[in-house]
């Protein structure tokens, strides 16, 4: 059996050698010539996994090591047999010592005095939520999906966000609905010109409104990553190249759940098993990042690539 592997997913090398044969890449360098003859593929969001890569390819199964997966054709994937699978809530512990970091690093003292808007509430909004209560912050959930199901919750609705809100953040998948779910409309409803977060997916937000926005904005995911609009990193108060969950915490889940499924899937017998290195406790400075940053822009890639070891010190 033959594995094409992302060969910046950590701590991947080595975890499937003795079951498979693994060849890993650059994400550039994952087209379809290079996957014609594997049986799968471990990836990142870099990988679109569509006609164009898989077409005439043995591959029968994808697994990618994140939480999203706008990056697979899914509807592709069906048509030609393709099974893949993702790795839910693997970094979500991230995100939330992101958040953490955020909050605390703009508002120092009075955060008890702040109202959270948090929209999407899954694996990362519900921690999230748990983070900003034991701050002492007054949180506002908003979930359609969820509210549908799920009416006993008190969910409300986007407007009472805009209205209430000193900050937004944002933990939504990208679809159709998300698509630009930030535009000059959504923000000019907002009242008290909160602070804005995205750690999701860059796409939920239009770069040009929040050039246009009067308020502050905290950016960790962009559109045309890498290529981000510059004007865009001048003027947010933190921005950092997707790297909310790059906790090596997360970075070690989302490998080892997309190393099980892959044995899964082909029936090998084998324990997946990963040392997560780093001491915990260790302060984690989002401003330095973020300073990094828009000193080099043009090293977007290379900061996510080889990011430094960071612990996850809240679990939620």
């Amino acid at each position: 059996m033959k594995i094409v592997a992302d060969a910046y997913i950590p701590f991947l090398r080595g975890l499937l050698d003795d079951v498979a044969q693994v060849e890993y890449l650059a994400p550039t360098h994952i087209d379809a010539q290079a996957v014609k003859d594997a049986d799968a593929l471990i990836i990142r969001t870099r990988t679109h996994c569509n006609q164009a890569l898989l077409e005439g390819s043995k591959v029968k199964f994808i697994a990618t090591a994140t939480i999203g997966y706008d990056h697979i054709d899914t509807q592709y994937c069906a048509q030609q047999g393709i099974t893949w699978t993702n790795c839910p809530g693997c970094n979500a512990n991230s995100v939330v010592n992101y958040i953490h970091a955020v909050l605390t690093t703009l508002y120092p003292t009075h955060l008890a005095d702040k109202t959270l808007g948090i929209v999407g509430v899954g694996n990362v909004g519900s921690r999230v939520a748990k983070m900003a209560t034991s701050l002492g912050m007054r949180v506002l959930l908003n979930d359609p999906p969820r509210a549908l199901n799920e009416p006993n919750i008190p969910f409300k609705t986007i407007s009472e966000l805009q209205e209430k809100c000193d900050i937004i953040t944002f933990h939504v998948p990208l679809s159709s609905e998300t698509h630009h779910l930030v535009n000059t409309s959504f923000l000019q409803a907002c009242k008290h010109n909160p602070l804005i977060i995205n750690a999701a997916r860059g796409e939920v937000c239009q770069t040009q409104a929040l050039l246009n926005y009067s308020g502050d904005v905290v950016l960790d995911c962009w559109e045309n990553e890498p290529n981000i609009s510059l004007p865009l990193l001048n003027k947010v108060k933190i921005g950092t190249p997707h790297i909310a969950g790059y906790s090596v915490d997360g970075k070690a889940n989302g490998t080892r759940m997309a190393a099980e499924a892959v044995c899964q899937f082909f029936g090998i017998q084998k324990t997946i098993t990963i040392e997560v290195p780093g001491q915990k406790g260790i302060p984690y400075c989002v401003q330095a990042e973020s300073d990094a940053l828009k000193a080099h822009p043009e090293l977007f890639e290379s900061f996510r690539n080889h990011y430094p070891i960071r612990r996850d010190n809240i679990v939620y």
